[in-house]
């Protein structure tokens, strides 16, 4: 049947903005930042403009970006969700396709749908292929990686309902809605929202810590919760076997393990599964950013089949859902970002440029040691450590406001150097690098050129306080504190 024309409507309200003007003018077409510090989290864009890294940027190409100011960035932003760049050209094709083709319902909530159970199949059959128990698992897909880890968290409640209490590790990063903040160590995040749901934090990779805990308190405890690298945590391993360790121990004592792999998942530590590498064999896994191939928000918790039935059992298989979730639409964009990642073997791709990444930024860190502490590196998630940019505490200021800024200043002048990075939620002094896992090698070359030259241009921490301007400190300040 063809759409019927609608009849001459009654003018609406008008609207302020209009698409047409977007795609012909894209930035020039509106106040960018003037609309989003008036409609949006304006705090957040006016520190971003104090510190002259709002954007909006331009696309180039999936690896690189253009600033306001014409500035030729290389993108290793993305907080690992961008596992081929920005809008890389066979996923965009594969969109077009889809959309002229396909027919299928765009949320079938209350029907089957062959793009998420191609989805759900595709994803178990790679995780079986690295761990085998997991061949009759179950998928549940949502929109982000704290909804993940939310119905991972509800299923191990349910699978064990007598325990109320979860296991953390310090600096660990699991998302911001209330369920998985309780599960992130951070007092600027969790504090004005407390009472969260119990969890016993632990030093990460401290093994003795985790036995005792696990030996005087398991009957209360629904899940430990880790991360095989700690990715806003500002990427820190844990001690070889710590992983295989974890999972002997909580087996021993019947508690469940949920390895949250937003970060890690899918290739960018060199492996499809951080956990599942480390020797860990884990009950639930939680995966987002790569899937969405940087076009759409996907989120997917995988777990064996009796814990999924126990959250999603008979007349209660709607106990826990969302509107999104399995949409028609990511559910296609993500089964084609498992596509590439798997034909192009882009794990075996991160591990390669991984080790030969992490050589070059040691090199770094080693000739400028009044600038950095330390390199780390996973495949291709890369960090370094700063030094403080003052050797003394500040009347008045707090030491953690301190800390905090000198990773945000070398953002700054990063991005000056031509390279876009990323901030670390959960670890001060810490800056991280998520290229692309398909960048161009010239490119990756390039990247590390540039920050050599940011760090030749900064040889010690208090060059990136000096080299900020003080009308641009002070209204900085303002912000922080009023």
């Amino acid at each position: 049947m063809s759409a019927r024309a609608p009849g001459r409507a009654q003018a609406g309200p008008a609207l302020p903005v209009r698409t047409t003007d977007l795609l012909a003018q894209g930035a020039s077409a509106i106040d960018t930042l003037g609309l989003e510090t008036r409609y949006g989290n304006s705090d957040l864009f006016a520190i971003l403009d104090a510190l002259e890294v709002a954007g909006p940027f331009t696309v180039e190409s999936p690896w690189e970006l253009r600033d306001p100011k014409g500035r030729h960035l290389i993108h290793a932003g993305g907080y690992a969700a961008l596992p081929f760049g920005e809008r890389f050209p066979p996923l965009v094709a594969f969109i077009d396709e889809f959309l002229a083709r396909s027919r299928q319902m765009g949320l079938p909530q209350q029907s089957t749908s062959e793009w998420r159970a191609a989805l759900s199949a595709n994803l178990v059959a790679l995780l079986a292929s690295e761990a085998p128990s997991h061949a009759d698992s179950r998928v549940f897909l949502s929109n982000s990686g704290a909804e993940a880890v939310e119905a991972a968290m509800k299923m191990a409640l349910a699978h064990r309902p007598k325990a109320k209490r979860f296991v953390n590790f310090q600096r660990a990063y699991h998302g911001k809605t209330l369920g998985a903040l309780s599960l992130t160590p951070n007092e600027e995040y969790q504090g004005p929202f407390r009472p969260l749901r119990d969890a016993i934090t632990l030093p990460y990779g401290d093994e003795e810590a985790l036995e005792r805990t696990l030996r005087d308190h398991a009957g209360d405890i629904a899940a430990v919760v880790v991360e095989p690298v700690l990715g806003e945590g500002g990427v820190v391993s844990p001690p070889p076997g710590f992983l295989a360790r974890l999972g002997e121990l909580a087996s021993r004592h019947g508690v469940l393990v949920i390895a949250d792999e937003v970060q890690t998942g899918l290739g960018r530590t060199g492996h499809w599964f951080a956990s599942v590498a480390a020797g860990l064999d884990p009950d639930v896994i939680t995966l987002a950013k790569p899937l969405g191939g940087g076009l759409v928000p996907v989120g997917a918790t995988i777990a064996r089949k009796a814990v999924y039935k126990s959250l999603l059992p008979g007349v209660a298989s709607k106990r826990h859902s969302n509107t999104f979730g399995g949409g028609t639409l990511a559910a296609a964009v993500a089964l084609k970002s498992l596509e590439l990642l798997v034909e192009e073997r882009l794990d075996l791709r991160a591990r390669e440029l991984g080790e030969r990444g992490l050589a070059r930024l040691k090199g770094i860190v080693e000739r400028y040691p009044h600038l950095f502490e330390e390199a780390r590196g996973a495949g291709m998630l890369f960090a370094f450590t700063l030094k403080p940019i003052l050797g003394f505490k500040v009347p008045g200021l707090p030491d953690e406001d301190v800390q905090a800024i000198t990773s945000v200043l070398a953002l700054r002048l990063l991005q000056e150097a031509g390279v876009h990075a990323c901030y670390s939620n959960n670890a001060n002094r810490v800056v991280r690098f998520t290229p692309p896992l398909n960048i161009p090698d010239d490119l990756f070359a390039t990247m590390w050129e540039r920050v050599e030259a940011f760090a030749a241009d900064n040889p010690r921490s208090l060059r990136l306080l000096q080299r900020f301007p003080l009308p641009r400190l002070l209204r900085l300040a303002k912000l922080a504190y009023g």
